[in-house]
């Protein structure tokens, strides 16, 4: 009987005062490793300006003059080769963003190592969400103010990438003598584009191929 009661009211209690969205810890899929604590910046370095990223409710958000936001964390010592990355992307109205794979640390421009998986719903620039940008663009935009699954794959030096499940870059492979991806494996980064684009990044999670 007491443990009866106990039971019903600490589900008393969690009616009574429901966990929001914001508290609720993800649980990423097995095999997969967060790099983001959905509380800090911690494992990540911000340069040129670090104002431009900030955490809210449970993601990174990008707003301000250019600046690149690395993972910098000690999983694999941040150098991945073959992996999956997944994580939730949400834009604002006229924003524009971008998810860096294999790049490296660089303190100042946009980086020259690595592929850009664009980021971008209603900006006025052409290239649209979950593209190879400039390689392999999508012209065909999603939604913005809403949470969009992205999952990016690189596997023997070709890239893929889907958004909600509908595939946009099919295992592209840079041509000879073109790889822009670094050779012994790169980071991530995320990007702050303009001071007139907010992009909400969450959930964000790799599994190694190795």
């Amino acid at each position: 009987m007491n443990l009866l009661r106990t039971a019903l009211v600490a589900a008393a209690l969690v009616l009574s005062h429901p966990v929001s969205a914001a508290e609720q810890a993800f649980q990423p899929e097995e095999g997969f490793t967060l790099l983001f604590d959905g509380k800090s910046l911690a494992g990540w370095k911000v340069v040129e300006k670090p104002e431009s990223f900030t955490v809210q409710d449970g993601a990174i958000v990008a707003k301000g003059n250019r600046a690149h936001a690395f993972y910098t964390g000690d999983f694999k010592g941040a150098k991945f080769k073959n992996f999956e990355l997944r994580l939730d992307v949400m834009t604002k109205s006229n924003s524009n963003g971008g998810v860096y794979i294999g790049t490296v640390l660089q303190e100042s421009g946009w980086p020259s190592k690595g592929y850009e998986i664009q980021v971008n719903n209603t900006h006025s620039d052409w290239r649209k969400t979950g593209g190879l940008y400039g390689l392999v663009d999508n012209k065909e935009p999603f939604e913005d103010d809403k949470w969009m699954s992205y999952v990016i794959r690189v596997e023997a030096g070709k890239i893929t990438s889907s958004v909600n499940g509908k595939v946009l870059v099919n295992a592209f492979t840079p041509e000879q003598g073109k790889n822009k991806l670094a050779p012994d494996g790169g980071t991530i980064a995320l990007q702050a584009h303009d001071p007139e684009s907010t992009i909400f990044y969450k959930n964000i999670r790799i599994k190694p191929l190795e």
